[in-house]
């Protein structure tokens, strides 16, 4: 009753992780760019962009609950025998794939999505107690050793110890197939794109904050946060991009944060996301103050500070770094000016208007009324989305 129990519970959480990446939208309780919502946007939820991992997941649970039900004392031994082996193996396929997505995402991703850790534990522990169950299942069910009345031999178990560590094992074989297939697979770069119903807000790249020219002939739009990892690996693709494009490519920076304080499409407010808000105003602060120092604060701002993987900056460090490039009396004056709530508005209104089916993460490109969500691995990629997804023109 444990086992199917556990089983029929990783089998609905993998099946709604599953309905998710089929229909999108937002898992309850993740949203706003929360870590859950990063979790599961990542490229590591599918094998090659194709095939979600959690449907994989739900197919193994569902033989799991399946082989459950056929491991009763009532049961014929022969078909018992079998149950435990397909068990084994799938238990041994489960606890490598959770091993494998919970170094992902402590090592990789750097976020935990609260339903996939729920789904490996679960795992785990159905791994914990077949291993421990399954040399113990006698012919006959019973937990008594001695010899049977009137038969000089013991009940014969249904799978002797070793035999169940090695069934174990080509499970753990088969969910190194699975991590190879997603190291191996490069799926494709985007992973979200649509086109907005409504006339978005034009923007003049002459009085805006701008990564490029402002004569560049093609502008896209940037929807972003400073405290987005996915928006700081593309911001390091920009300039490259541009480069491709030999000037004729620039994007319009517009703060979209995940926040809820000040842009009413966020469900909810994470702590991942709190002082969204102020950043976006400070760093707009520094391009009323002076235009020339935007870039070099854009750029510090999505920079790494130390270790091996980014941090988002505090909000008394990007202050502190603001006044450093523009003086302090500057950045007061220019962070009291009425133009930083006008633009930040027309940002979100330009991020609203590209939310579809509960879609609420960045960075989202915007050229004309197609947006996408990308997911680049190098300015090469970044490209192929823009011509591709956006129907940007060739250089």
């Amino acid at each position: 009753m444990v086992l199917t129990g556990l089983s029929a519970l990783g089998l609905a959480l993998s099946a709604y992780l599953s309905w998710h990446y089929l229909v999108g939208g937002t898992v309850i309780g993740c949203g706003g760019g929360n870590p859950c919502d990063q979790v599961l946007g990542s490229r590591w939820s599918s094998v090659g962009g194709v095939l979600p991992v959690s449907g994989l997941a739900a197919g193994a649970y569902l033989a799991m609950l399946i082989a459950s039900l056929f491991i009763s004392p009532v049961t014929e031994a022969p078909v018992r025998r079998l149950a435990w082996c397909a068990m084994l193996v799938l238990v041994g396929a489960i606890a490598g794939s959770a091993v494998w997505f919970i170094i992902l995402q402590k090592w990789i991703i750097g976020s935990f999505c609260p339903y996939c850790m729920a789904t490996h534990l679960t795992g785990l522990l159905l791994t914990a107690l077949v291993i421990w169950q399954a040399p113990k299942q006698l012919d006959d069910d019973s937990t008594n050793l001695t010899p049977k009345a009137n038969t000089n031999t013991a009940p014969r178990r249904i799978i002797g110890l070793v035999p169940a560590f090695g069934l174990a094992t080509v499970g753990l074989f088969l969910a190194g197939i699975l991590a190879v297939c997603q190291v191996r697979i490069t799926p494709s770069a985007v992973y979200r794109s649509g086109e907005s119903q409504n006339k978005l807000p034009a923007l003049d790249p002459h009085v805006v904050p701008l990564v490029g020219s402002p004569d560049a002939p093609y502008v896209v739009i940037l929807l972003f946060d400073y405290k987005c990892p996915h928006c700081q690996q593309l911001h390091l693709m920009l300039d490259g991009a541009i480069r491709r494009y030999g000037g004729k490519l620039a994007f319009a920076m517009c703060p979209a944060p995940l926040n809820p304080q000040c842009n009413p499409y966020i469900p909810r407010e994470v702590d991942e996301f709190a002082d969204s808000c102020e950043l976006a105003k400070v760093g707009l602060a520094v391009w009323i103050a002076r235009r020339e120092a935007f870039p070099v604060f854009d750029r510090w701002m999505f920079s790494y500070e130390s270790g091996d993987r980014w941090r988002p900056r505090s909000l008394e460090a990007a202050k502190a770094k603001a006044v450093e490039l523009v003086g302090q009396a500057k950045f007061d004056a220019a962070l009291a000016d009425p133009w930083i709530e006008r633009y930040l508005q027309t940002s979100i209104r330009i991020y609203g208007d590209t939310v579809q089916r509960g879609n609420t993460a960045v960075p989202k490109l915007v050229f004309g009324s197609h947006w996408v969500n990308p997911e680049p691995q190098d300015a090469g990629d970044l490209v192929l989305i823009l011509q591709g997804s956006l129907a940007l023109p060739k250089p």
